[in-house]
């Protein structure tokens, strides 16, 4: 097999110390090659290395060809317009420069042979679902989806011959997600995919799995993938139990041979006392059963030490991942309290506005202020438009609409307007903490209260244990940063009986989304969600469906 991408012996460590590749030896083949591994591990890293984004501290990296490079968080910046994050904007100058009459050298230059530019940058565009974005168009005007399909058209623009693509799904609606899924089917070149979208692995020809810093590559897609490491946990676990018993055996060995060894000095012993034997013949037959004595155990205990050893290795093949602990505040909201009331301004032209509130109760009734007529709309067709958010108990909120249609916006109007209980937000970028301090400091700085030793107990069961949580949050992984945000939020005082989680399965590993879901469950607060992980959301027990339209604003599905 010939292989496209070699990482020769790498090592990379942040400027605190903190090391992340430790002698790292990974070759990727021709095809779509999908990178997993948990939080942490280092793959992020190792993309950006391939990509020249890194410089490892030792070892090297060979790539045949141009490469193109999607990272996780796409560098933005308010101001810029959508023609400069597809690198487009100094070559469209110097065309409109030239159309213009000026025939200066260097806007030739320029261009080069790339006069359709503005042609295959809209073709781009078109194609990934973005034809209502103009090219002049602000970055900080586009929602989080919409820049990552600005970015990835960019990446696709250069015609890389390897494509690496770090997280592509984060923040992507459902259509745009399908577009991306297209777009890496038909992909011919050399791909490799950081992602836990299980539909997108589905799609990849290997998987590498990089794994306690060690690379190794599975044939097939995350099915075969998860069917192989199936397999061989099960050999493992067998292999674990036959030197478990081979241990017990041993250690069995070990004792019946002590027993023989002490009945035999007894016997010698009595033999003696009772004057059956000279004391020369009882000193010779003890000294005869003592070294017989020695050489078995030391035969028995080099056996056991074996078996134990034997036991080790297998146990090392037996997959322990850590996984994140969340306990959320025991903050119940009792049923009926209204927990939010945001009014709501309806776009121009909604047909039909009313005002909505659910109250949820232990008998699961529900209360609806609105004008009765319009709560059939499944029979009429016709959605209700919402002119005030109420929220109350302890609802558990799903908020849906594809990208750029306000669903941030509304999150962050909320922290805004404040609600009628405590509340806290997380968002799709995770930039609430100090990136200049450490972890530990970060979750101290909201809760103040806590001590050293409380703040690091809560730091553990989000994996943050040692040394881990002087770790300044600048360095962190997209997964680790998440682990600690959460970690801060959920410490933060007072406790929140409202959260607002935008986007919260980005850039966490299959089992991290797992602990959360389960930990989400078990929340007796209230709860919205914006997702387009639909999976997830049917685990944390949704009882009620909002979505956000462009153009008809916020109704109740």
């Amino acid at each position: 097999m010939s292989f496209s991408i070699v990482v020769d012996h790498v090592s990379f460590g942040w400027p605190d110390g903190t090391k992340v590749l430790d002698g790292l030896d990974a070759a990727f083949p021709a095809g779509r090659t999908g990178l997993i591994g948990v939080n942490g591990s280092g793959k992020s890293t190792l993309l950006k290395i391939i990509a020249g984004e890194l410089v490892p501290r030792s070892g090297s990296v060979s790539v045949s060809g141009v490469v193109g490079y999607l990272p996780q968080n796409v560098p933005l910046g308010a101001s810029r317009t959508v023609s400069d994050l597809l690198e487009i904007s100094a070559t469209r100058a110097a065309l409109h420069a030239i159309e213009g009459g000026d025939v200066a050298e260097e806007h030739f230059a320029a261009v080069g042979d790339d006069w359709d530019v503005e042609e295959r940058a809209r073709a781009e565009l078109d194609r990934l679902g973005l034809d209502h974005l103009g090219l002049d168009r602000t970055v900080g005007t586009l929602s989080g989806g919409e820049t990552i399909m600005v970015a990835l058209a960019a990446q696709l623009l250069k015609r890389p011959d390897v494509l690496l693509l770090d997280e592509p799904t984060n923040n992507l609606d459902l259509d745009a997600r399908q577009r991306l899924y297209a777009a890496v089917a038909a992909w011919q070149g050399v791909l490799v995919i950081v992602s836990h979208d299980r539909t997108l692995l589905e799609l990849v020809d290997q998987v590498a799995e990089l794994r306690e810093g060690v690379v190794r590559l599975y044939g097939g897609n995350l099915t075969a993938y998860e069917e192989q490491v199936e397999a061989e946990q099960e050999t493992a676990a067998r292999m674990v139990r036959v030197a478990e018993g081979e241990v017990r055996r041993q250690q069995r060995e070990l004792v019946e041979s002590r027993t023989r060894t002490d009945r035999s000095l007894r016997f010698g012993r009595k033999a003696f006392e009772n004057k059956k034997v000279p004391k020369i013949v009882a000193n010779g037959l003890k000294r005869k059963a003592q070294v017989t004595a020695g050489k078995q155990k030391a035969l028995h205990q080099e056996r056991l030490e074996d078996a134990r050893e034997r036991l080790t290795e297998a146990e090392r093949a037996v997959r322990d991942d850590a996984e994140i602990r969340i306990q959320l505040p025991g903050t119940e909201v009792p049923a009926g309290r209204t927990v939010l009331t945001l009014p709501l301004a309806p776009p121009p032209g909604a047909k039909v506005s009313v005002t909505l509130s659910v109250t949820v109760s232990d008998t699961e009734d529900t209360e609806d202020t609105g004008d009765a007529e319009n709560t059939g709309d499944e029979d009429t067709g016709r959605r209700i438009v919402l002119e005030t958010l109420v929220v109350r108990g302890p609802e558990r909120i799903a908020l849906l609409g594809p990208n750029g249609s306000g669903k941030t916006t509304l999150l962050k109007r909320i922290v805004e307007h404040g609600a009628h209980v405590p509340v806290r937000y997380l968002p799709q970028r995770l930039d609430l903490l100090d990136d200049g301090m450490s972890v530990v400091d970060n979750v101290r700085a909201v809760a103040p209260s806590a001590s050293v030793n409380e703040v690091r107990a809560r730091l553990a069961r989000f994996l943050f244990r040692g040394e881990r949580v002087n770790q300044a949050v600048g360095t962190l992984s997209g997964g680790e940063r998440f682990r600690a945000t959460l970690a801060a939020l959920l410490s933060a005082e007072p406790p929140p009986q409202l959260l607002l989680l935008d986007e919260p399965t980005n850039n966490l590993d299959m089992a991290s989304v797992r602990q959360l879901a389960q930990a989400l469950s078990a929340y007796r607060g209230a709860l919205i969600v914006a997702s387009h992980d639909l999976p997830f959301l049917e685990t944390i027990g949704i009882t009620r469906r909002l979505r956000q339209d462009r153009d008809e604003g916020l109704t109740e599905t």
